[in-house]
């Protein structure tokens, strides 16, 4: 094994004696004169890609961080997958490492093939600490990966509330909730709302709205109404009802959140779902048929108390004490 292979071995399992003897013959031989001595390549890469400050980034050493960046390690070096180091102290939520990186001159918007930055990595992971350092250092929570997801959609899908909350509370996401951090005409890719209806996150969900996301925006499958109710999330579906959502819209397909679950589950959970979307659309109706009363006769409105109004949903669609005539 060569000398770039030891250090690469020292500083993944975390051994700083073997690495600072290895750095400390690099050092030497920079005082001798060139081509005396086979000079320790500290930026050597191996068949991934990784360096040894990758590797030191990753355990979260900070002294073997330290010895690598004196020792002149490149600190934005890629491995092949385009992940800097401090990719990877992101990852691990290591906010000691991530300082020093930046203090380093690590770039804090470096996007890998993937088309995260540290952030996006920071906010799935639900890393409070590093987030908060890296937006301090002007990370742009905007920028989307190649999955066209922001660090805010990430933390919302996988549920990390104080991260998500943290994002928030930036003045740049206020595109962000209002849909236009993305391509106008995109449809095709889910907001914040969406991903954490998907995945059944009702505290995320309250923080959105009360952040002003807008509980109707409609991607190509619809509302997160249509989320939440065809991956079995009762307790959103009744969350969003409660919320005011609109029921009845429908997605690309003409189907309504209720279309939806007839056709493509069959789950206890959604026999629950059904009933909670019929009865939020038989109040729609009722609503509906009041407000054409309101202005064709409002006298027919004067019901006592006690009295009941039924929608039925057939050929006829509104029966109002069976007086109504069906038109």
């Amino acid at each position: 094994m060569g000398k770039e292979q030891d250090l690469l071995q020292a500083v993944k399992t975390g051994d700083l004696p073997s690495t600072q003897k290895l750095l400390a013959k690099l050092k030497a031989s920079r005082n001798k004169l060139l081509g005396s001595t086979k000079r320790l390549n500290v930026n050597y890469q191996d068949g991934d890609g990784f360096s040894a400050l990758h590797h030191a980034a990753l355990t979260g050493t900070t002294d073997l961080l330290s010895v690598l960046l004196e020792a002149q390690a490149t600190v934005d070096i890629k491995d092949r997958n385009g992940m800097r180091p401090l990719h990877y102290a992101a990852w691990q939520g290591k906010a000691d490492s991530v300082l020093m990186l930046l203090r380093a001159g690590a770039g804090v918007n470096g996007v890998s093939q993937d088309g995260h930055i540290p952030l996006h990595l920071a906010a799935q992971y639900g890393h409070y600490d590093v987030s908060e350092m890296l937006l301090q250092h002007q990370s742009n929570p905007c920028l989307i990966n190649k999955t066209k997801k922001t660090p805010l959609d990430l933390a919302c899908e996988f549920g990390r509330v104080k991260v998500a909350q943290l994002l928030l509370s930036s003045n740049m996401v206020v595109a962000l909730l209002e849909g236009n951090s993305k391509e106008p005409a995109d449809s095709g890719f889910n907001t914040p709302l969406h991903l954490a209806s998907r995945n059944g996150h009702k505290d995320i969900i309250r923080l959105l709205l009360k952040a002003g996301i807008d509980i109707n925006r409609a991607t190509k499958a619809g509302t997160a109404l249509h989320e939440a109710a065809l991956y079995g999330k009762t307790e959103v579906v009744r969350q969003l009802l409660e919320a005011g959502i609109d029921v009845n819209i429908r997605n690309t397909y003409k189907q309504t959140a209720l279309d939806m679950v007839n056709q493509f589950t069959t789950s206890h959970a959604s026999k629950d779902i059904k009933q909670l979307l019929r009865d939020a659309t038989g109040v729609l109706q009722v609503r509906a048929l009041k407000d054409y009363w309101n202005i064709h006769d409002p006298t027919a409105l004067n019901i006592r108390a006690g009295d009941v109004i039924m929608v039925v949903d057939t050929v006829c669609r509104y029966v109002w004490f069976s007086a109504v005539p069906c038109s």
